[in-house]
C-alpha cells in the first residue's frame, strides 16, 4: 500500500521532525515524510530535513503581517504542491485559523509538552514545577481549533524529580516526545485511529500494564505490582 504523503511544519531546530524522520527510514513505516515546511528562514530543522534528502520549504511569517489567511494559503499552495494527505506540527510556533483546521480535520496533529489538558500554551515545564505536580509528561493530540485541544491520540509521563529544573524536566519529556510522536503518526497514517463523541480511538493498541506512582509508597501499600516512578 502506498505511503500517506506526510508534510512536517517546523519552526526551530526540528527535534521531532528528526524523530520522525529517523522512523520513516523504514519502508514498512506507513508515513512517508515529503516535505519539511518552516515559517522561518533561518529555522535550524531545515537544514537537518535536507540533509536527510527531504524536500524543503520556506513561507516566511514575517512577511504577512496581519493577514493570516494569505500565509496560510501559501502554505496550501506548498502542501498542494507536494501532494501531501497529512500534517504534523513539529514546534510550529503559529497559530493556525480554524479554517486552515477544518480543511485538515483528522488529517493534522501535534505534540504538546504536557499531559494535556493541564499546561497549553508556552513555559509548560516551568509551570508544572510552580504547581507541584508529580508527573509531567507529553501529549499527540489531533488539531482543533482551540489552541492545544483536540482529541488525544496518546500521552507519555515522566516523574518531577526532587531539585528538577524546566531544563531537565524538559530534557526527560522530549525523550518521551521522540518515542510517542512516531508511533502516533504511523497509526493516523494507517488508518487506525476514528474519533467517537470527542475521543480518539485506536484500533489494535496495547494497553498499559502498570501504573505510574511518585513518589513510591511503601511497598506494604500496594496489593498489586506497579510500575515504579521515583
Amino acid at each position: 500500500m502506498p505511503r500517506l504523503r506526510t508534510a512536517v511544519l517546523i519552526s526551530g531546530r526540528g527535534s521531532n521532525m528528526a524523530a520522525l524522520l529517523s522512523a520513516a527510514r523504514d519502508p514498512a513505516y506507513p508515513a512517508e515524510i515529503a516535505l519539511v515546511l518552516s515559517n522561518r528562514a533561518d529555522a535550524a530543522g531545515l537544514e537537518r530535513a535536507a540533509a536527510a534528502g527531504v524536500p524543503t520549504a520556506v513561507v516566511e511569517s514575517r512577511g504577512f503581517r496581519g493577514d493570516r489567511a494569505g500565509f496560510e494559503a501559501a502554505m496550501q499552495a506548498e502542501l498542494a504542491r507536494h501532494g501531501i494527505g497529512l500534517v504534523a506540527l513539529a514546534g510550529f510556533m503559529r497559530v493556525l485559523t480554524p479554517a486552515f483546521v477544518e480543511h485538515w480535520a483528522g488529517r493534522l496533529v501535534n505534540i504538546h509538552p504536557s499531559l494535556l489538558p493541564a499546561f497549553p500554551g508556552l513555559e509548560t515545564h516551568e509551570r508544572a514545577l510552580a504547581a507541584g505536580v508529580r508527573l509531567h509528561g507529553c501529549t499527540v493530540h489531533l488539531v482543533s481549533a482551540g489552541v492545544d485541544e483536540g482529541p488525544i491520540l496518546a500521552q507519555a509521563a515522566v516523574p518531577v524529580l526532587p531539585g528538577d529544573t524546566p531544563a531537565a524536566l524538559a530534557a526527560r519529556v522530549l525523550a518521551e516526545e521522540h518515542r510517542i510522536y512516531p508511533a502516533a503518526l504511523a497509526w493516523l497514517a494507517a488508518g487506525r485511529v476514528r474519533v467517537e463523541a470527542g475521543r480518539a480511538l485506536v484500533t489494535e493498541a496495547a494497553a498499559p500494564a502498570a501504573s505510574l506512582i511518585n513518589p513510591l509508597p511503601e511497598s506494604a501499600a500496594l496489593p498489586t505490582p506497579s510500575h515504579r516512578i521515583g
